[in-house]
């Protein structure tokens, strides 16, 4: 439910609508919209069918609901990392397979679910997309996250996209790279010193000053609270920090990337 609710939100808020103006246009209390948005009510299906059509979803409310009457499509532990991350006070990023998904253009990120074996339905697709994208908005927050994020070179090679798509992406890296708060830094491929070779992780500092860290595999991700185990990923995370490239040395790249210098 709650992450139905967070996809009302954000489509409702893109729309530029209020709650009040959503509900009236729907034919239902603003109370029912302000539930089905904090998770506190289900979407049913007929309304969800009639918000899509008010806020030209192309049905995405709809399908999510189908999808996910009692499970959500994500494990209990992953929403939980979810919900801390929309409210973190600093998130620290390491990835050497794809451009992390707070970085990710539309094209991209349809991209990345459309590659998954085994095979997502092209509605499984689209509402994980609009997930992903919806998560987005904390770095648009009034006080968004302090968020550095470690990339390794390879990532930004990697076209699975269209060429165009691809230099978007890499444009919209460069914009990203420029917010407050914002520190984005490469790991070239050419260095011979590199602490994230057992894969892609995740630091988060909660607003009460919790620190928890979040792992993927191939067959599981993990969510991590154990303070040595935080500990350890902290270490590696500084340690990739002062391999990468600086913050000015990677908008340089990027630059050269899309052949502006």
């Amino acid at each position: 439910m709650k992450l139905v609710g967070k996809l009302l939100a954000r489509f409702r808020k893109e729309a530029g609508l209020t709650q009040t103006e959503l509900a009236q246009a729907a034919g239902v209390q603003e109370d029912t919209i302000a539930s089905v948005e904090q998770g506190r009510r289900s979407l049913v299906p007929d309304l969800a069918e009639t918000i899509d059509d008010l806020l030209d979803t192309k049905g995405a409310l709809a399908t999510a609901v189908d999808n996910m009457p009692e499970v959500d499509l994500i494990p209990l532990w992953a929403e939980d990392y979810i919900d801390m991350e929309q409210d973190a006070l600093a998130l620290s990023w390491y990835d050497n397979q794809v451009i992390p998904g707070l970085l990710q253009t539309k094209a991209y990120a349809e991209a990345v679910f459309r590659n998954r074996i085994p095979v997502y339905s092209q509605e499984e697709i689209e509402t994980h997309t609009a997930t992903r994208l919806q998560r987005q908005q904390i770095l648009d927050r009034m006080k968004p996250p302090t968020t550095s994020i470690v990339i390794w070179e390879p990532v930004l090679m990697m076209r699975l996209t269209s060429d165009e798509d691809h230099r978007e992406q890499l444009r919209h890296l460069y914009a990203m790279a420029q917010l407050p708060g914002v520190c984005l830094q490469v790991l070239p491929l050419d260095s011979r010193v590199h602490a994230g070779l057992n894969g892609p992780f995740t630091l988060l500092e909660t607003p009460d000053h919790q620190h928890v860290a979040y792992t993927e595999t191939q067959r599981g991700s993990q969510l991590i609270s154990d303070r040595n185990e935080v500990s350890i990923l902290a270490q590696k995370y500084a340690m990739l920090r002062a391999q990468a490239l600086s913050p000015v040395e990677t908008l340089r790249l990027l630059a050269r990337l899309l052949g502006e210098t």
